[in-house]
Order: structure tokens, then sequence, then C-alpha cells
């Protein structure tokens, strides 16, 4: 090695791998630093008992990276690779009336993440916020990422954010991690979620599937570019691009079903027995989840950015590049199209007769879509939509790469350990009333070896894993 530092990166000039890996000795402790080329990346430190230990540890980390491709480099000769970031157009609505605006916040840059969960709504910019409202628009606190956001999804309790950077952040407590790190070659398109495995769409058609501790599991390349649908349950992962859907099995071992659909898919939705498709030939499509089939077409006047359904698919709506929004019955017929008041729809979930958009002018918009309200507006009566304003002393919260140390851990609290196991570095609760063999989710940029830390809360997921809910703090 030469001096403390050895800096080696791998790329692939036409595409493919854009990565660094940089290894630093101190003494006894070897840092780690790696991601996409230009970037900060992500950073792990050792402790090791002699320098003579933590000399020979960085000697292999650093033959592993050159047997897999990687050279020596100098940083910054060569240019981070472009993220791509969707570029849309949104054209004026062509509708006769618009559509009955309860309140409308503006983020201030394109926005495309959104989730709407029972007591509160998310939204997430291409300028790394996320605010969270209420369901009558109070503003409640800001998140503050490092790149822009691509997506939100939730798992039950949990919120994560997918980001330009490859990161997907826990923002389940009032300080957002890192949970899981998507490989730096990697461009992330859409996210879902489902008892903590991870499901990835990226640009080249790819699909990726990355487990709990943020592990990869398996991988597949579908037949189209440019995947913005992915959406999983428990029969398969459902996976939309250029040339169509491709359902896959959950555990990668082969494929369910492949459906061309008019066009390529531009976004997806999913109800128990359906998944909706999207596309750029101005449709969405329901395709049967057990074989498919085309169940029913929806016709649009534009390519259409967005689409969501009611409970069961009772009602879906869709949102086009000329600014406007539908909504259908189940079975393809056209109820109605009015115009969202302010840009395209690039993201839709609808609750209690409510549909929440987030618009090509970075706005989220809170749309009555009560028959009622619908009727009126149709008749050219609608209410004056609020223009949401952020308090000056909103909470903001941002990712930190340390953590709040504590002396003991209060009686209400959880203490989990960090150990040695087959070579990776596990967490394991060692508090009474759980289960010691299961594995914690836990943030991988923080895991020492030996390290205790405490946390408010473990959460028993389905797949026989914890979840930490609330702040994780480290016992000194």
């Amino acid at each position: 090695m030469s001096g403390n530092t050895t800096y080696l990166e791998l790329s692939h000039e036409g595409g493919g791998a854009h990565k660094f890996y940089e290894v630093t000795v101190q003494g006894t402790v070897v840092s780690v630093r790696y991601g996409r080329i230009g970037a900060d990346g992500r950073q792990q430190t050792s402790t090791f008992p002699t320098r003579e230990k933590a000399q020979d540890a960085a000697a292999r980390k650093v033959g592993e990276k050159v047997r897999k491709g990687y050279a020596p480099a100098v940083r910054g000769q060569r240019a981070a690779r472009p993220v791509t970031r969707r570029q849309v157009s949104s054209a004026p609505s062509t509708a006769r009336a618009v559509a009955p605006v309860l309140w409308r916040f503006r983020t201030g840059a394109p926005a495309f993440g959104i989730h709407i969960a029972e007591d509160r709504c998310w939204v997430g910019n291409q300028d790394g916020d996320v605010h969270t409202l209420g369901h009558d628009g109070e503003v409640l606190a800001r998140y503050q990422l490092p790149d822009g956001v691509k997506c939100l999804v939730a798992d039950d309790f949990w919120i994560y954010a997918g980001c330009d950077d490859g990161t997907v952040y826990d923002l389940s407590s009032k300080l957002p991690f890192a949970a899981y790190a998507i490989a730096p070659d990697v461009d992330i398109f859409w996210l879902d979620i489902r008892e903590g495995v991870l499901d990835v769409a990226d640009r080249d058609g790819g699909l990726t599937v990355i487990d709990p501790e943020d592990e990869y599991q398996w991988s597949r390349r579908s037949s189209g570019e440019h995947a913005w649908m992915v959406r999983r349950d428990e029969r398969a992962v459902y996976h939309g691009h250029q040339r169509g859907v491709t359902a896959y099995r959950p555990d990668g071992s082969g494929e369910l079903w492949h459906t061309p659909v008019q066009g390529a898919v531009l976004f997806g939705w999913q109800e128990d027995d359906a998944v909706y498709a999207g596309t750029n030939r101005h449709v969405v499509q329901r395709l049967a989840k057990d074989s498919g089939a085309p169940e029913a077409t929806y016709h649009c006047d534009t390519a259409v950015y967005s689409c969501a359904t009611a409970p069961g698919g009772r009602y879906v709506f869709a949102g086009d590049a000329a600014s406007s929004v539908y909504c259908f019955a189940a079975d393809g017929t056209r109820l109605w199209k009015l115009g969202t008041g302010g840009g395209s729809a690039l993201s839709m979930q609808y609750l209690d007769e409510r549909l929440y958009m987030v618009t090509t002018d970075g706005s989220l918009v809170c749309v009555d879509a009560s028959d009622a309200a619908v009727a009126a507006a149709r008749s050219g009566t609608v209410p004056v939509a609020r223009d949401v304003k952020s308090a000056a002393a909103l909470p903001t919260y941002t990712p930190s790469a340390t953590v709040r140390t504590v002396a003991s851990a209060a009686a209400s609290e959880i203490v989990v350990e960090c150990v040695q196991e087959g070579g990776r570095l596990r967490v394991h609760a060692v508090s009474d009333g759980y289960e010691a063999s299961w594995n914690v989710q836990f943030p991988r940029h923080i895991r020492r070896p030996g390290a205790r830390y405490v946390v408010d809360d473990l959460a028993a997921s389905p797949g026989g894993f914890y979840r930490v809910r609330g702040e994780i703090r480290q016992l000194v």
C-alpha cells in the first residue's frame, strides 16, 4: 500500500459500474469509504488489536477489489456519471373544468415521491426535501436528505425514501438513517418494499432485490429498459418497463409471466388481484396478477404519468402529460376529466374520498374526489384552494453518520449488540423477552464489533427479524 491511503476505481465508460473504493489506515484503525465516483460515498471503520493486523486487513480489502477489476486512480480525475432524472413535459389541460383542490403545498422543486398514511402525508422532491403534512395541509416537519428523492414507499410503520445517491433512508424516526445502500452502478428509477425486502427497478431495465440486512438477494434483467414500475406482494414482483410488465417469483427462481402493454410503462399501481400500468400510449391497463391477462383498459388523451385506485379498484385515477386528472369506473368507462390547476401529476394516491397528487411544479395537491365535489366542479363550482405555507420554525431533521452516546439504558429501552457471524457483522437483541437468534435491521455504517446500542423499541417482522423503532444511541 502507498502511504496511509489507497484509492481505487472501477468504471466502464460505456455504462455499468462507475464506483470507487478507498482504504485508509491510521494506527490500528482501518476506514473504508466507497460509493459512486464523484460522491462522498459511505464510510465504515474497524479497529484492530495492533498496527500490523490493521495493515494486513487493509491489504486484504484492497486485494479483493483489485481481483474484481478495480485499479489505482487519482481522486477527482474521473468525472461523476450523471444520475438520470426523469425528464417530463407538461402542457396546459384541455379539460373544461378544474378539479376541486382543497389545498396545495409548494415544495420548491419537481417532486415524484408521495405517500399518504392514515395520519399524515409525505412528499419528497428532487432537492432532497421531504415534508410531512397533516391531512388538513398543516406542515409538520421537514427532512433534508443528501440527494434528490426518487420515490417514497411504506412498509407497515416504516417510511423509506429512495434517493439519487443510491441510498434508501428510513424516515420512521426523527433522525433519518441509511437503511439500504444500492450498488453504485444501479441508477434507481423506482422502489417497492414488503416485510423488509427491498425491490429496486433501474434505468437499464434491471430488477435488484435486497434483504433486510442490506444484502443482495437476486437480480434479473427484463426485456425492456427504463423500468419505472416495481410492485411486490406475496405472490410475485411485478416489473414494468419499455416492453411491458414482467412478473417474477418472489425468490427470484424464475419468471411467472410477461405481458406486452400498449406503450412503455411510466407508472405502476397494484390492488390485491391486479396491477395497473400507465403508459406513454395514453392508457392505463389492468392486468390479472395470477396470469398477466389484460382485464381492462382506461383511455386518456395524452401520456399517462401516474395512476392510482380507490380500494378494490372501484375507481381508477390517472394523471396525464397535459395537466389533467381522470376518473374511470372499474370497467374502463371514463367518468370525468378535470384540470389539476397546476402541472401534471407525477405520482398520486387516493384515501378517504381525497386524491393526493405531486405535480411537475413541485406541489402536493389535495383534491376532493367525492361525487358531490366532482359534480360541482364539472358545473363550474370549485372551492378556493388554500395555499399552504411552511412555518419559519419548522423542525428539520438530517441524516447523521454518528449516533448519540449514553451511559446506560432505561428500563423501557432495548439493548442490541454487534457480533461477528460467518464473516459478517450482525446485530442481535440482548434484552430479555426478545429472540436472541433473530437479526436486527440496523444501519450498516454505524456497526462496530462488540458495540452495544440502545433503541426505543423493536418490532418483529414476519420474515423473522426485528426492525428498529425510534432513536438509536450507542452505549459507552
